[in-house]
């Protein structure tokens, strides 16, 4: 049990990481469809295969459920075959996640990755059935509970990918 903390405490932390600078970014979408209303207290879903960028950040993923309240984005259901997120971190490296579903709440900042996730940093991976990850107190809960087993690479400090100089990888 303490491994497995200590895998994910080294692994994980890269959400908590993110390009600070991105959300000050303007936020580009493009889909095949969006359905909605654009009162600012609705759910909009985009479809037909859906590229949000924002910065550095980049998602992949054949439908956005987009929830807002007051005008401000409060939770992004993001699915499909893998949608995919990838953004630079602060320290210049990478981090992508691919899962069936990805839900990510604003308002509590947890992100909860479900069917087949994956998620590698510069330190290493993990992938499984499902992830609970809270950005305020970086815990993280995976496997268990029928929620099937978790795997993990740690890598060792010398063989971490060097950080990226410019453009995406």
């Amino acid at each position: 049990m303490l491994l497995s903390a200590l895998v994910v405490a080294v692994a994980l932390p890269a959400f908590a990481w993110a390009r600070g600078t991105d959300r000050n970014q303007p936020m580009d979408i493009k889909a095949g469809k969006q359905e909605g209303t654009l009162d600012g207290n609705s759910v909009n879903v985009l479809s037909g295969g859906v590229t949000i960028s924002q910065g550095t950040l980049d998602i992949q993923a054949a439908r956005a459920d987009i929830h807002q309240r007051g005008g401000d984005v409060v939770r992004a259901v993001l699915t499909g075959s893998q949608a995919q997120l990838k953004q630079q971190m602060d320290d210049g490296t990478w981090m992508t996640a691919k899962a069936d579903r990805i839900d990510y709440d604003m308002g509590t900042d947890v992100i909860v990755l479900t069917g087949n996730y994956t998620v590698t940093t510069a330190r290493g991976s993990t992938s499984g059935q499902k992830m609970t990850y809270d950005l305020k107190t970086s815990r993280v809960e995976s496997g268990g509970e029928g929620n099937g087993p978790v795997t993990m690479r740690i890598l060792p400090k010398t063989a971490q990918a060097k950080p990226a100089t410019q453009g995406k990888p």
